[in-house]
């Protein structure tokens, strides 16, 4: 007796361990290409767009109720060309169609994001999940296939004249409001009152639940106070509210309090139950945050997180080759958060009985189960609070949660673990790179440093091909044009590389990259596209200016030119940061709090950054000289020392040794002595 092979359709073998994941699914599905939209052209038929990701908890549920199904799937392969799309691989699509998502239906998208299409890709029709039986008010997803096809046979005339309206509004929304020039200072300070009028005041963020973390926005406010602190006036409330939200996430369950990292929000408003998905990006922000707070305040607790976050994704993130996944997995084969969660009884399995006490009553074990019928650990108690109810040293008890946590950690590895998305993005690699720069250098860990130059390395090796970025990597295989995001962050993480440890090879590579935005990205009007000008074309070309879980490409970009502008002398960079800051204009202006990434940009429009190139002498230590140029926090400075060997940087003339410093395009005679350094970085003329 022989038995027949696996159905398998078209995604097997793809570079998406997402689109690999439907690829038994009796749903004759296509990736996104020539040949599905070939075959909803030729057959005039209606192309149902499925869009995800790896890590989806709710993904996951559509899956097995309906894609999964077959008689479900068989109603899809009868009605419809069905394409499934990876989010993570192109953001681009999601972008457009997330957008038509919220002016047909009125309402944010989110994922699963389903999608229905006219042969010439305009979406008639969207919503999200949707369940294999009405609940809630919402219809079974077969009755809404049912609808669609009923409609497209019946209507089609008003599909038509809707999807002429919707291609118009899409160009609307995303161009924004008008542009003009560049907007006044007073918009940054506009920026900090609106983020003022949302902030959580109890337990920090912004909004209500669900409550993402908005590293994005954080910065924002630590950057607003280290610039009112240069003027005197330090702005200690804009200092509080990025603090007092990353101490509050810090001690809650969206922060993996066993094995570092965190997830991607909290179902609540307290930071007490996660969405238990970890994304790459939100760590590699997050990193650089916490670096930057601890740098800010010297709070020890922000010190930590950043070194723990770190830890973490070396230790479960890196691939061999030096690159980093992508994703981990909300759930595993014992359900959503499964791996994540204890009871006391496992708590006291793994530690002795003073281990064990201190566990419990730091995170509440003692009190009623917070995730079906466990718990998922959050602070419930510090160490100093801990130190008063056992009457020990707070540093033994600190010494001793650092030798449980360990244990803790090597246990729950025996677990079934949540599946792990192993693309490599250059995105998300990129802002890894940057916290990991960042940290290294701040915090004084070489290591982070070299994990940053590797990942560098990689992503040279394996997605620069002749002149262009590639999006995508997996086992081997490079692939997606690159976007936006993939250009700018990959600038700025060269940028902070070399400012942990200096290497040409880098500084080459941010050139070429920064020729690409201005000459592929940039529109006449100065802002930048989403995807290049000789990209795949698409019903609409976004121009991201607002940002979301990730900063606005239009204000990384803006940033970042202007900064290697400064280090280069290269005017071509600033003229190309200002034009994006006019084109932003109308939008930063109507909604500041929403354009961070931008105003940041605008910050140092106004407020040039320092450049320092520090060229130590042959027989000096370089730490000094840095001290001498980090001993506060200061983001709009960039810091670089210098080989010795190097004679010149952009048009800036390096004779003998010191240390140069340029604000803007002005440039002091060089010092030649640490302390001469720090009194003119304190005391500027």
């Amino acid at each position: 007796m022989t038995h027949s092979a696996p159905h398998r359709n078209r995604l097997s073998g793809s570079t998406s361990p997402y689109l690999e994941q439907h690829a038994g699914n009796p749903v004759d599905w296509y990736p996104w290409g020539d040949e599905a939209l070939r075959r909803a052209r030729e057959e005039d038929r209606p192309i149902l767009l499925s869009i995800g990701y790896s890590a989806c908890h709710w993904c996951h549920v559509m899956a097995r109720e309906s894609f999964e199904d077959p008689d479900t799937a068989a109603l899809m392969n009868r009605l419809f060309v069905n394409v499934k799309v990876d989010r993570e691989e192109r953001p681009d699509l999601d972008r457009v169609y997330q957008t038509a998502h919220q002016l047909l239906s009125g309402r944010p998208g989110g994922w699963p994001l389903t999608v229905f299409l006219a042969p010439d890709q305009t979406p008639f029709f969207a919503g999200t999940y949707f369940p294999a039986r009405p609940i809630h008010g919402m219809p079974a997803f077969r009755q809404v296939l049912e609808q669609i096809d009923e409609a497209w046979r019946s209507q089609r005339d008003a599909i038509r004249e809707q999807n002429a309206s919707l291609r118009e509004a899409l160009a609307n929304v995303e161009n924004g409001p008008p542009g003009g020039a560049v907007p006044p200072a007073e918009t940054i300070d506009a920026a900090r009152t609106a983020l003022a009028g949302r902030f959580d005041a109890n337990v920090g963020g912004f909004g209500d639940a669900p409550k993402f973390p908005q590293p994005t926005v954080l910065n924002r406010l630590l950057r607003h106070y280290a610039m009112t602190a240069r003027s005197g006036q330090p702005d200690r409330e804009a200092l509080h509210m990025a603090c007092h939200t990353l101490r509050r996430m810090a001690l809650g369950g969206i922060y993996d309090q066993v094995g570092g990292g965190f997830c991607r929000y909290s179902v609540d408003r307290y930071w007490m139950i996660p969405h238990f998905e970890k994304m790459l990006g939100d760590n590699g922000l997050l990193l650089a945050v916490f670096t930057d707070a601890w740098r800010a305040t010297g709070d020890a607790l922000y010190r930590r997180i950043a070194r723990e976050t770190a830890e973490w994704l070396l230790r479960e993130m890196r691939h061999p080759e030096g690159g980093f996944f992508t994703a981990l997995d909300a759930d595993s084969k014992d359900g959503e958060g499964a791996f994540y969660l204890w009871t006391p009884e496992a708590v006291r399995s793994v530690l002795d009985e003073d281990a064990a006490e201190l566990t419990e009553l730091r995170f509440g074990l003692d009190e009623r189960p917070n995730f079906e019928g466990r718990w998922h650990l959050h602070v419930h108690m510090t160490f100093s609070e801990l130190a008063k109810r056992l009457r020990r040293p707070r540093a033994e008890l600190v010494s001793q949660w650092t030798r449980a946590r360990r244990a803790l950690r090597e246990a729950r590895d025996t677990r079934p673990r949540p599946a792990r998305d192993e693309k490599v993005l250059t995105a998300w690699n990129a802002l890894v790179v940057t916290g990991l720069a960042r940290t290294g250098r701040l915090l004084g860990e070489p290591p982070l440093v070299d994990a940053a130059a590797t990942t560098l390395d990689f992503l040279h090796r394996a997605l620069w091909r002749d002149g262009r970025l590639l999006a995508s990597w997996r086992d081997g295989t490079a692939r997606l044009p690159a976007y936006l995001d993939d250009h700018a962050l990959l600038l700025e993480a060269l940028l902070e590389q070399l400012q942990s440890r200096w290497d040409a090879r880098w500084l080459f590579w941010a050139e070429a990259l920064a020729e690409l935005l201005i000459t592929r990205f940039q529109d006449d009007d100065g802002a930048f596209r989403m995807t290049a000008d000789d990209a795949e074309p698409l019903i609409h070309r976004p121009r991201p200016l607002a940002d979301d879980a990730m900063p606005a490409g239009n204000g990384v970009a803006a940033r970042v030119l202007a900064r290697l502008g400064h280090l280069l002398g290269e005017t071509r960079y600033l003229e190309a940061a200002e034009r994006a800051l006019a084109a932003a204009s109308g939008a930063i202006s109507h909604a500041p709090d929403a354009h961070a990434s931008l105003v940041d940009a605008l910050e140092e429009y106004h407020h040039p950054p320092e450049t320092v190139l520090i060229k130590p002498p042959a027989a000096a230590e370089p730490a000094d000289w840095l001290d001498a140029a980090e001993a506060r926090y200061a983001p709009n400075r960039q810091v670089f020392v210098l080989p010795g060997e190097t004679t010149a940087v952009g048009a800036i003339t390096l004779t003998g040794s010191g240390a140069w410093i340029c604000r803007g395009l002005r440039c002091l005679p060089p010092v030649g002595s640490p302390q001469a350094l720090a009194d003119a970085l304190e005391h500027p003329e």
